[in-house]
């Protein structure tokens, strides 16, 4: 890995070209999805079949997209018996972990007739999409779909690409059943979102949509926005280490790795004070590079978003990770607690050398679905608060509104907005 003092102007420049993966960058695609996106809200499920049969070259209609039950006990078979008790035993820790985010109504009334609150409550129907393409991600199906269900969304609907034979991927309809997906259909791509998100004959509108996708995928959601909410336009996965002199350069070299070998525009960065541990890990990283098997991707990966960044002093490199603000970051430091109250900006903050980003992405509980491209300075991770909605409640009696409002009238009129001041004044008249 290049490594290069952390000054300003690196620092700068790694931002620069980090920014570069963002879909925002991609606007060459946006002609060819919004085409899509208009057909399919046009022509519903005409639209949705033709695209699968151009893209994936399936044969799909209204008998056979839908997911059937016969299909998902199949895919149980297909599914080895340990990896569904694994999954089975992360849900769980998903589950417990989201159940501390769940919020409750509230009100609060006073002895002069005024009440005030806030009612929660769950949004009916969401969308869940699942990529299908060259990878499953049968982690991602439980991290979308447990919060969902604990926040109480009556409804949950999921699309993923098949294959050529009609074929969802097995562990990825076996996690969808473990979590409690409702209804599963064969639909990928841009034109699943278009689907979702205006509805079709066979496929159902949702009131949002959640998960992780190709560029398409990415630039469907940013423009179905509006219609329907989304969770996030999500970028290529990244991660941060932050270490000093005590770090073990095998285990930061290795973390770097399980997020460059994603895709060739992941990102890896190591932010440290020490540069003995700076040519350590970049050594440890050949040599770990050349006996895995997505080589060839982690290579192009490192080439074009891999940094070692020598600062200064740890204050310098705390300083640098809050301006990254870097989806994943790990910190392996001799006290990384105190480093931690330090961070401001990240998704998901991993503390210890026993605490590598794997561990998040399947295990621990805590949601893998996080900001990228420096998003982490104003989005958090997916919880459940993205699958709920608030109401403010208000109700006010005769004596509590009467010693105000003529204030409320002033206060309409310095507006102009006299039919307001009117709307409550008429209850005062005589």
């Amino acid at each position: 890995m290049r490594i290069r003092k952390l000054t300003e102007e690196t620092r700068r420049d790694l931002q620069k070209d980090l920014l570069k993966r963002s879909p925002n960058s991609y606007k060459e695609y946006e002609a060819c999805v919004n085409e899509i996106i208009e057909k399919v809200r046009e022509m519903g499920d005409e639209a949705v079949f033709s695209y699968t049969k151009q893209f994936d070259g399936a044969e799909i209609s209204k008998e056979n997209i839908l997911v059937t039950r016969e299909e998902i006990q199949e895919a149980y078979q297909k599914t080895d018996d340990k990896l569904v008790e694994v999954m089975k035993k992360s849900l769980e820790n998903i589950r417990a972990y989201h159940e501390k985010q769940k919020q409750y109504s509230w009100f609060d009334s006073r002895p002069d007739g005024v009440l005030l609150g806030q009612k929660v409550t769950a949004l009916a129907r969401v969308g869940v999409y699942v990529p299908g393409g060259k990878a499953a991600y049968p982690s991602s199906v439980l991290m979308n779909v447990v919060p969902a269900k604990v926040a109480g969304v009556e409804k949950i609907v999921m699309a993923t690409p098949c294959s050529r034979e009609g074929k969802v991927n097995p562990a990825t309809l076996a996690a969808a059943d473990l979590a409690g997906v409702d209804e599963i259909y064969k639909a990928g791509g841009a034109q699943a979102v278009a689907a979702l998100a205006f509805g079709t004959e066979s496929i159902p509108k949702v009131d949002k949509i959640v998960g992780p996708g190709n560029i398409y995928v990415a630039l469907a959601k940013k423009a179905v926005f509006g219609h329907v909410s989304i969770d996030s336009i999500a970028g290529p996965s990244e991660i941060l280490v932050l270490a000093d002199e005590t770090a073990n350069p095998r285990y930061a070299a290795a973390d770097l790795l399980s997020q460059a070998e994603h895709d060739e525009l992941a990102s890896a960065i190591l932010i440290t004070d020490s540069e003995a541990l700076a040519e350590k890990v970049s050594a440890e990283v050949d040599k770990f590079t050349r006996s895995l098997s997505r080589k060839e991707i982690i290579e192009k990966s490192l080439e074009n978003y891999g940094y070692i960044l020598v600062a200064e002093n740890m204050e310098k490199a705390i300083e640098a990770a809050n301006e990254i603000a870097s989806e994943h970051l790990e910190i392996l430091t001799a006290d990384p607690f105190e480093v931690m109250m330090k961070i401001k900006n990240a998704g998901a903050v991993f503390l210890g050398e026993y605490s590598s980003e794997p561990l998040g992405d399947y295990f621990a509980g805590p949601n893998h679905v996080l900001p990228t491209n420096g998003t982490a300075k104003f989005f958090s991770p997916l919880g459940v608060d993205d699958f709920i909605k608030k109401s403010s409640i208000i109700s006010y009696s005769r004596e509590a509104l009467e010693p105000i409002y003529k204030d409320i009238v002033q206060f309409a009129s310095s507006e102009q907005l006299t039919a307001h001041a009117n709307s409550i004044k008429v209850r005062f008249e005589g």
